[in-house]
């Protein structure tokens, strides 16, 4: 067996030698190699240039989970979702896979106008040739820090532009996005937050009335959460619970 896996390396190696053989000549005939000295270099040019290219792309994309993260209204979803199935004593219903299918979805329904501006101010002359990924960049920095701004609190600001060692700005558009990004974040954290307790709160006071009643009667034996999520689910259920939360959500933005 391992006489057969060294004969297919073999193989292998020996068909990858000559397909790299034969393309070297096409290389040459293709374009002149730079020269330093009396020496040619292979393998500098477009090529390189194309290679470097994707390496900054693909390192530009595994960054987009954790800026849609950072810099959109899904932190407070996915903050109050979650707070909303532990209220419910529900521990895997709805998914997490539901939940964060949810918040993406009503992500792009809150960023539906920052995204048009944005494709009309920069994405579209970069698709005509009319600016660079440069100053589209430029060009559509401006509208994502007004969104932000809307939503963060003036003490997180404040913090950041502290510890950042800047400049106290005369206005919030002068404000760089290395302070205006995490002060959003700690804003939705604490949105997030108290969003979720307040929504607890009913879900308590229901577990606290059945766990005092079957105490009260002698029901030991009966945990008061197999009572209790019932009772909570037929009352959400009732009043209409996701109606009323995402519509309390999608209008405080």
């Amino acid at each position: 067996m391992n006489f057969r896996i060294s004969r297919l390396l073999i193989a292998v190696a020996t068909m990858a030698a000559s397909a790299h053989a034969s393309f070297i000549p096409l290389i040459d005939k293709a374009q002149p190699q730079p020269q330093f000295g009396g020496l040619t270099v292979t393998g500098i040019g477009s090529g390189a240039t194309n290679s470097w290219s994707i390496v900054v792309l693909l390192t530009v994309l595994s960054f987009i989970p954790s800026i849609l993260l950072c810099m959109t209204p899904l932190l407070r979803l996915l903050i109050v979702f979650h707070f909303l199935r532990q209220a419910l004593g529900v521990q895997t219903t709805p998914s997490n896979q539901t939940l964060i299918g949810l918040a993406l979805i009503l992500t792009v329904f809150i960023m539906q106008p920052v995204g048009k501006t944005i494709y009309q101010d920069a994405i579209r002359p970069m698709q005509e040739n009319r600016i660079d990924a440069t100053e589209a960049l430029q060009r559509a920095t401006p509208t994502v820090r007004t969104f932000m701004l809307r939503y963060v609190r003036e003490k997180d600001v404040a913090l950041f532009v502290e510890l950042a060692k800047e400049p106290r700005p005369k206005e919030p558009a002068d404000l760089s996005l290395r302070v205006v990004v995490p002060a959003y974040i700690t804003s939705e954290l604490a949105a997030g937050f108290q969003i979720g307790a307040v929504l607890f709160l009913p879900f308590l006071v229901i577990d606290m009335v059945v766990a005092s009643i079957t105490t009260s009667i002698g029901m030991m034996q009966l945990p008061p959460v197999i009572i209790s999520t019932p009772l909570k689910l037929l009352i959400f259920v009732m009043v209409d619970g996701w109606h009323l939360l995402i519509g309390s959500l999608l209008r405080s933005f």
